[in-house]
Order: C-alpha cells, then structure tokens, then sequence
C-alpha cells in the first residue's frame, strides 16, 4: 500500500512539475493583483484536480469503449510520457504540456487564466491524463486505488502552496533554477516512461 503511495505520487509529481508550473504560473500573473493571483491559484488546481479524478474513474470506461487495451495504452502512454521527459530534461517548451506560443498570448488577454492554460494544459495535460489512467489500472483492490487518489490530493494540494507562493519560489530559483528542478524529474520521467512501455510489452505478449 505504502509503495503504491509512494510511487504513485513521485510518478505525479514529475509529470505536473508543481516547481515547474509555480513558474510559468507566475510569468503568467505578473503585475497582475495579489487577489487575482491568489484566486487563480486556488481554481486552477481545484480544476485540473476534478479533471484528473473523471479521468482516474471514467478513463478505464472510455478505454474499454474505444476497444483499446491496458497493454496498448501503456505502451502509448509511455511514449508520450517520454516525449514530455525528452522537452523536460531540455528545458525545451512544448505543446504537450506547455501552452504554445499562439496560446500564451491568447492568455495574456484572458480575464481568467484558471481553465486555460492553468488547469489544462499546464497542470492536466495529457501526461497526467495518460497517468492517472495507468495508475488506477496498475491498482489492485480498493485500498489501492484510494492510495493512488489520495497522492494525487497530495500533489494537487502542494501544487496549490507553490502557486500561492510563486513569485517568490522565481525570485528564489529564477529561470535556470527552475529549469534544473525540471531537468532533474526529466531524467526521473524518462526512466518511469520506459518502463511503462517495457510492462506494456510485455503484458501483450503474455495474452
């Protein structure tokens, strides 16, 4: 149970990068109102948050109507993981997690940047999505499956206190700083995504 916890949450955390996303959070708001901040970073989570459980629940569901096998999904959720792993480890902006550049300016003009591209794709992009699934898949019973929820309340939430603290978590790290947090869970993700794809394998060839 604690070992499902624990990997789980690691797994979580490399892939939503609260560090990471602190950051891009607060070039997103800056000179922006401390109340505006403060309102967006407590919606932002909360959405990705619901967004990532409907998946956890719904996600097997959807699969099974699509015909599409757990084996198959893993093998294709750890390609794009190690996609993500590859844009994190050279620090390099991409659309699987990170808004485009056509995107971000859209943001720059948005009232509310809670929904887009907060909640998605910046905290529930397609990563978490594709993880979350494969976690609640890896679950065996009950017990297990609310540890796997229960993690991902624990990165959600410590999501939440970074961006209420984002300026200050930049001034601290600053760009490189930052950058080298999320080089650092690349290299973590990197090996997580193949070894996904080695289960996923393996797994078709046993059926």
């Amino acid at each position: 149970m604690l070992e499902q916890v624990l990997y789980s949450f690691v797994t979580l955390f490399v892939i939503i990068d609260p560090v990471g996303s602190a950051a891009i959070f607060a070039a997103l708001t800056r000179g922006a109102p401390a109340a505006f901040r403060r309102r967006m970073a407590w919606r932002g989570p909360t959405i990705a948050g619901i967004l990532i459980l409907a998946f956890a629940f719904g996600g097997a569901a959807l699969l099974r109507a699509l015909g599409i096998t757990l084996p198959a999904f893993r093998i294709a959720g750890g390609v794009l993981l190690f996609l993500l792993a590859v844009d994190m480890v050279f620090a390099r902006p991409s659309g699987i997690r990170n808004p485009t550049a056509p995107e971000e300016a859209e943001a720059e003009h948005r009232a509310d940047i809670s929904v887009f591209p907060l909640a998605f794709p910046l905290l529930a992009g397609p990563g978490a999505l594709t993880s979350i699934v494969l976690l609640m898949g890896r679950a065996q019973g009950a017990l297990a499956a609310a540890g796997v929820i229960a993690a991902l309340l624990a990165v959600m939430l410590l999501t939440l206190l970074l961006l209420r603290v984002a300026p200050q978590v930049l001034r601290v790290l600053g760009v490189t700083g930052a950058n080298v947090v999320s080089r650092v869970l690349g290299i973590i993700l990197t090996a997580l995504a193949t070894q996904l794809v080695i289960d996923g394998v393996a797994e078709a060839m046993r059926r």
